[in-house]
């Protein structure tokens, strides 16, 4: 039995779990609605406020399979329940962000702004206050877009090793490197 897939998903109060008959699973509370196709071999049962997955056989590739739909149901009910977010810092001289609706202003230290379309999904935030490094926050129900679009905002700087310049996540340690200093001795 896989270890992930055989643990239930307990559903939260304010939040509905419907599967159709071509295995669409779509949770629906108040901070959104999402949806997912179910592999046909896995099936998924909602039964008495908890969600219960089960695999047709034995096989490897089934059982992969059955950890994995367990995962992306559960990260959608906390999702429409309590929401995900993240948060990350500019580092370095002169780099701003600054939100205007769904498009980010970056000014990364390259020779024009970057203009970052942000989907209607998330809700962004930008701090910048004086002699703190500008922060960029959001917020989605959606756990996989949330991850995809933070790291393409990381893409566009990411942080160097020397320095630590660049756009990071909020907490990350970054492991630093020592340069010239290191090949004098």
């Amino acid at each position: 039995m896989s270890r992930i897939g055989k643990l239930l998903i307990s559903i939260p109060e304010g939040v509905e779990i419907t599967v159709s008959d071509t295995n669409r699973v779509k949770v629906k509370g108040k901070l959104g609605e999402l949806e997912q196709l179910v592999d046909p071999a896995i099936k998924v049962k909602v039964d008495k406020g908890e969600v219960v997955l089960e695999r047709a056989t034995e096989s490897k590739d089934h059982k992969s399979k059955h950890g994995l739909y367990r995962s992306l149901i559960n990260n959608m009910v906390k999702g429409v329940a309590e929401g995900f977010s993240t948060v990350q810092e500019l580092v370095g001289v002169g780099y701003k962000a600054e939100a205007k609706g769904q498009m980010l202003d970056l000014a990364l230290g390259y020779s024009h702004h970057i203009f970052f379309e942000i989907p209607a999904e998330i809700k962004i935030e930008t701090i910048t206050e004086r002699g703190k490094n500008p922060i960029i926050k959001m917020t989605s129900a959606d756990k996989q877009l949330l991850g995809q679009v933070a790291a393409k905002i990381r893409s566009l700087r990411p942080p160097e090793p020397y320095k630590g310049k660049g756009i990071k996540y909020q907490g990350e340690v970054l492991r630093k490197k020592l340069g010239k200093a290191a090949a004098e001795k």
